[in-house]
């Protein structure tokens, strides 16, 4: 039942306008029209489109590694004055809806001028709250007698946080990166408020501009049944390899927002 839309909309992409508002429908074409789909790709930049989701979602998530994963030691495996006040301000940051912080994200990147840029596009999403409390949950299951041990070994807390911790919690990590690049695949407002250049459009903003500004909705059904199958095609790629992890990370962030 799940799959089906899928199924539909990949088969709508071969099939001509009416036959798609046929009543009964039709669930396999009569006609294979693979025109459909190369015209839909030739109709917009698709292929820059989906490398463009694909770049900013892969920099985003190394960058929330990075971010997280000291954010999450330093709360679990670090004393330092006011840790519990630190520890609050991130579950009350989690709290907070993203689109509450837009228009003081925006004057921020503004004032920066990383406007319409890929910097900007970056650098804006490179701190999630979730990411900080899900590793921060994963690094509170090792044990601190493994950091202790690694101090008096004279270890640094980076290479003890990168050497001992992280290795340890390499699953949680692997469900933090689905979980990241899938929404930054899919995300659609906030890179289309703060681009407006053709070429830093993401796969969402892109397909809007398709519809809307191609003049394809309402019109052409077909082509915009095609440029869905092969946009989203990526993310199916990604489950079909990563499938088990990926319904592990739903468990997880579940027991996250639980607890």
């Amino acid at each position: 039942m799940m799959a089906f839309p899928f199924y539909w909309m990949v088969m709508s992409g071969f099939k001509t306008n009416d036959e798609i508002f046929r009543f009964p429908p039709t669930f396999w074409p009569e006609t294979f029209l693979w025109s459909n789909y190369i015209d839909a790709w030739h109709a917009a930049p698709f292929a820059r489109y989906i490398l463009n989701s694909i770049g900013v979602g892969a920099a985003i998530s190394l960058l929330q590694i990075i971010n997280s994963s000291m954010m999450a030691y330093a709360l679990t495996h670090m004393r330092f004055r006011l840790k519990v006040l630190f520890t609050g301000v991130v579950l009350l940051g989690y709290m907070i809806p993203s689109t509450a912080v837009y228009l003081p994200s925006y004057l921020v990147l503004s004032k920066l001028q990383l406007l319409d840029s890929y910097t900007g596009l970056i650098l804006s999403n490179c701190v999630s709250v979730f990411s900080i409390f899900l590793i921060r949950q994963a690094f509170m299951q090792i044990s601190h007698e493994l950091v202790e041990a690694g101090q008096l070994d004279g270890a640094s807390h980076f290479r003890i946080l990168w050497t001992i911790i992280t290795p340890l919690a390499r699953s949680t990590f692997a469900v933090m990166v689905l979980i990241t690049f899938i929404e930054q695949y899919n995300n659609y407002f906030w890179p289309m408020l703060i681009t407006k250049s053709p070429d830093l459009q993401l796969v969402s903003a892109g397909l809007r501009s398709f519809f809307v500004e191609g003049g394809a909705y309402g019109l052409k059904w077909p082509q915009i049944m095609a440029a869905s199958a092969f946009t989203i095609a990526p993310l199916l790629i990604l489950f079909l390899f990563t499938q088990k992890t990926i319904m592990q990370s739903v468990n997880m962030s579940a027991g996250v927002n639980k607890n």
